[in-house]
């Protein structure tokens, strides 16, 4: 296992650290957390591209690192209603639907989808408003619907790139 994996994994198990802070409420060492995890991930993705060291399992594990952040963020502020259950729902819905997305491409073309600028920037939307949610930042639920946004976004163009790589392998075939 090399460095940007490790770091990888070490993000997995933030997870429920963070997911104990934030339904504790102890919200600053939640935000320590999430910003460990956040640096990890950035840490992990330049390693692996500056020397080259990216892996099938870092590209399949490093966006569900970050999907399983997200998503114990969203649960729990839907429980602590701070946020409404819709979001969590379409965020669920989303993920399931590129996980079966990625698992076709893996399994009937082998190719791994790695992760996208508009897939990041979803991601930094989600956990901003995560963060002024927590502290009952006015507007945070505005940027809430706002990262809901970016990930229908980022969910569009992920179908239009699994289209064409779908279509480019059937013309290979025929």
């Amino acid at each position: 296992m090399n460095i940007p994996n490790i770091l990888t994994t070490i993000r997995f198990f933030l997870i429920p650290i963070f997911g104990y802070f934030l339904y504790e409420g102890q919200y600053i060492w939640s935000v320590i957390v999430l910003t460990i995890s956040g640096l990890t991930d950035i840490l992990d993705g330049f390693i692996a591209r500056k020397f080259n060291m990216v892996t099938s399992w870092g590209k399949l594990a490093d966006p569900l690192a970050d999907k399983l952040m997200q998503l114990t963020a969203l649960i729990l502020l839907s429980a602590k209603n701070k946020i409404p259950l819709i979001i969590v729902i379409i965020f669920i819905l989303k993920e399931l639907m590129m996980v079966i997305g990625s698992y076709l491409l893996y399994k009937q073309d082998k190719v791994v989808v790695s992760a996208n600028w508009y897939g990041k920037m979803a991601t930094v939307i989600i956990y901003f408003a995560v963060i002024l949610i927590m502290f009952n930042v006015p507007y945070g639920i505005i940027l809430a619907i706002i990262a809901v946004a970016a990930a229908l976004f980022s969910f569009f163009m992920y179908i239009s790139n699994f289209l064409k790589i779908k279509a480019g392998r059937q013309k290979e075939r025929d």
